[in-house]
């Protein structure tokens, strides 16, 4: 399917021009007309001494108003009412194919992020599910697998979002865990009715983000096999060139492999903390990654008929793994695995809590664990990223709710109850202490005594917010 993207002269003239703030404005946008008459009229006009590449852009191409726009909080809402209504707000109704446009069509209903997010996300959806269930909306979490699944039989795994320029990379793979979200309702469908596509992201990860360690385990990294800018941050992308040792393929591979982290961006991939154009996403293995496929193998081994034994002996293998590579005795941590190098990476993030959540670590591991995890990262607004202050948005002093989700869950599997409920507890203070002032719901948090704003990343802190609205209503009402 051809695009704007593909376009290359006009595309790269309107993301060089500044033209939008915001360089995912232009791919996103819709063309009035077929996209090969757009670029012909381009090629004739852009020369003139009358050009004016803004009206060009404006003659051709809509934007996409967000249905967020219009939403209303109501001062009398309690922070779980205005949640409740925002939903609606946050609901996006499939439409038709379109060719002049990098929009993905769905078969059902979805939830977006919010903001500059209209597109479905794959990890985000996850946890927005969760707060969907405590709101009964059981038909849009079955619409929302049914979704996920759709994108791997059709292109093999689920892309980072709907649109035509994530087809390169993924996420963080929470397809397993969606599945196991409809036990936990009435639902006429169950897990083994996802059987195949749950093997067929496992071949994806494998057969694409797979790598030998040096005992010949087979553990996963993030990757990207599209060595070129990011059409929504190209010229972001295109500056980290001018100020990178790396080869601009290199640079560009690892800018995209973070990306399919989620955690775009954080000190956590760098090799100068400071510096994202020393970015090394993919010589790192990522301790959560190998979590969640240890779970996606569990899964398959549970619900396979045939190959269940097979499935539990790749799980077991993994879960060694993970315990060799991945903790940092000298850490008393959890921490990722530096493939470069061939050492336990030093750097203290909440990826650790995955161990915990999945319930690989042991109990002197879990103990630690919480010793670092409440002297090193509990907040009065909740539980930090890392320790490190890059001013990069996966960083200190900023805070996410999928992450606190997971170190709360993690913490009650080993019952360390009580600093649970003290990171439930501090994360819904300081949520309901911005929506007091504020009326929203955002993306991330400033989890630092008394702080109100957040920073950091490549765009503004955006409202809505999908993932924090479903962890914030789990961690209210429990599911």
């Amino acid at each position: 399917m051809t695009t704007i993207v593909d376009y290359k002269a006009l595309f790269e003239m309107v993301q060089l021009s500044g033209l939008f703030a915001d360089s995912k404005v232009f791919p996103d946008m819709v063309a009035l007309k077929n996209l090969s008459e757009i670029a012909q009229d381009f090629d004739y006009k852009k020369n003139k001494l009358d050009f004016n590449l803004k009206e060009f852009v404006f003659e051709n191409f809509q934007t996409i108003a967000t249905e967020g726009d219009t939403f209303v909080t109501h001062n009398s809402d309690k922070p779980e009412e205005h949640i409740h209504r925002l939903w609606e707000h946050l609901t996006k109704k499939t439409i038709p194919e379109n060719l002049n446009s990098t929009y993905i069509s769905l078969p059902n209903e979805f939830i977006v992020p919010g903001g500059r997010f209209q597109e479905i996300y794959y990890w985000d959806s996850y946890f927005s599910m969760l707060g969907l269930i405590v709101s009964k909306k059981y038909d849009l979490v079955e619409g929302m697998i049914d979704n996920f699944a759709y994108l791997i039989h059709t292109y093999g795994f689920i892309p980072n979002g709907n649109r035509t320029y994530f087809l390169s990379r993924s996420q963080p793979p929470f397809f397993s865990m969606m599945v196991g979200l409809l036990d936990r309702f009435e639902s006429k469908k169950k897990p083994k009715d996802f059987l195949i596509a749950l093997e067929k992201e496992y071949d994806f990860w494998m057969s694409m983000r797979s790598i030998p360690m040096p005992d010949g385990e087979i553990l996963n990294r993030y990757d990207d096999n599209n060595p070129t800018p990011r059409p929504e941050s190209y010229k972001e992308d295109l500056e980290q060139v001018e100020v990178s040792i790396q080869s601009s393929e290199n640079l560009f591979r690892n800018l995209r492999a973070a990306c399919e982290s989620g955690w775009d961006f954080s000190s956590r991939w760098l090799l100068d903390p400071l510096d994202l154009s020393t970015i090394n996403t993919t010589h790192i293995i990522p301790v959560d990654l190998n979590c969640l496929l240890l779970n996606l193998e569990r899964i398959i081994a549970e619900l396979h008929p045939i190959r269940g034994t097979v499935f539990e002996e790749k799980a077991k293998k993994r879960e060694k793994a993970i315990l060799k590579y991945c903790w940092n005795d000298e850490k008393g941590f959890f921490c990722d695995y530096d493939l470069e190098n061939n050492c336990k990476r030093e750097n203290l993030t909440l990826a650790a809590a995955f161990p915990l959540y999945f319930k690989v670590a042991n109990a002197d591991q879990a103990q630690s664990f919480a010793k670092v995890l409440e002297t090193d990262f509990l907040k009065k607004g909740g539980l930090l990223t890392t320790t490190f202050e890059s001013g990069q948005q996966w960083d200190a002093p900023n805070g996410w709710a999928p992450l606190q989700w997971m170190a709360y869950v993690g913490l009650k599997n080993y019952d360390f109850n009580d600093l649970a409920e003290k990171v439930k507890t501090n994360w819904l203070t300081q949520n309901e202490m911005v929506f007091g002032k504020t009326g929203k719901f955002t993306e991330k948090y400033n989890v630092e005594p008394n702080a109100l704003e957040t920073g950091g990343g490549e765009y503004p802190n955006q409202d809505g917010f999908g993932w924090t609205n479903g962890v914030y209503l789990s961690f209210k009402y429990g599911v």
